[in-house]
């Protein structure tokens, strides 16, 4: 592969996307990483201007690819690697939005006096 071509696994890793590329191709192998509309393999080729559909979280993120490259820089070269779609922003946003009305559930697990409290609570009925 020349430096026009990238494997997949590499690009998401180099882009940040991903902490680790094993973490990477585990997302690919499991159908959380489309390229242009197709599942991708983790030896897919990147090149310029693809479109990549990725599943971080709770968030499905859809990115152009401007650069590529198989080193991982900082973050503020990494984010110069792609651009995210307009659609892909504005849902985002929606679902974040979503999410923060319905709530995350609780901030935190509950210590033993909690849960202690829950217990007590439980049994009264």
């Amino acid at each position: 592969m020349s430096m026009e071509e990238v494997r997949l696994d590499k690009w998401l890793w180099a882009a940040r996307f991903y902490k680790t590329r094993s973490i990477a191709r585990e997302m690919i192998d499991g159908g959380k990483v489309q390229v242009n509309g197709e599942r991708g393999r983790p030896a897919k080729a990147v090149k310029l201007g693809m479109l990549i559909s990725l599943r971080q979280g709770n968030d499905l993120r859809e990115v152009e690819v401007l650069e590529v490259s198989d080193k991982r820089g900082g973050a503020p070269q990494a984010a110069k690697m792609y651009r995210e779609t307009e659609a892909s922003i504005t849902a985002r946003e929606t679902a974040a939005a979503n999410r923060k009305l319905v709530g995350a559930g609780p901030d935190h697990r509950p210590d033993k006096k909690e849960r202690r409290a829950i217990d007590k609570f439980r049994r009264s009925f």
